[in-house]
């Protein structure tokens, strides 16, 4: 009777500290993914600015060799692009998305959105360097909110797992 207890009591820690890094490891995975967008942007930027393909065709190379969630985000677009104006696609495709990102930074990318596509190549250039500018703050913010939650969470499940294992003892 005693061996079931303590590996109740196990399995009821280990999880607890599971869960802890589990929410710990969203703050790192926004990071990596903001990291990942700036990335995607910086391409497009550049085949807009020297090869001028259209931006269904960047948009679908930039995903083939991103095959992340990111990728995803760029794949919806142009494939939503062939019925809709691709400022919409990409405001639609970034809401859609499942992401670690936040309300603030899809709003940030949003941006993009509003003169994608409506504008001469200049126009586009200068908002996507604005959304860069943008992510540089949010990649600070997510670093910093990573440094700390990260730590916190990771630590957090680890403590309260040891605290029930301490009460129902």
């Amino acid at each position: 009777m005693q061996f079931i207890k303590y590996f109740i009591l196990l399995i009821l820690f280990a999880i607890t500290t599971f869960l802890g890094y589990i929410i710990s490891k969203k703050y790192s995975e926004r990071l990596k993914e903001l990291k990942q967008m700036k990335n995607c942007l910086n391409i497009f930027k550049n085949k807009i600015k020297f090869t001028y393909e259209p931006i269904p065709e960047i948009f679908k190379e930039i995903s083939k060799t991103n095959q992340n969630s990111i990728g995803k985000i760029f794949e919806s677009s142009a494939k939503q692009m062939t019925c809709i104006q691709a400022g919409i696609a990409w405001e639609q495709a970034i809401n859609t998305s499942n992401t670690n990102l936040n309300k603030e930074d899809k709003e940030t990318l949003n941006n993009l959105g509003k003169l994608l596509g409506q504008t001469d190549v200049e126009g586009q250039i200068n908002q996507i360097e604005l959304v860069n500018k943008f992510l540089d703050e949010q990649i600070i913010k997510a670093d910093e909110e990573n440094e700390k939650s990260s730590k916190m969470y990771k630590k957090l499940g680890v403590i309260i797992g040891l605290a029930l294992v301490i009460i129902l003892i």
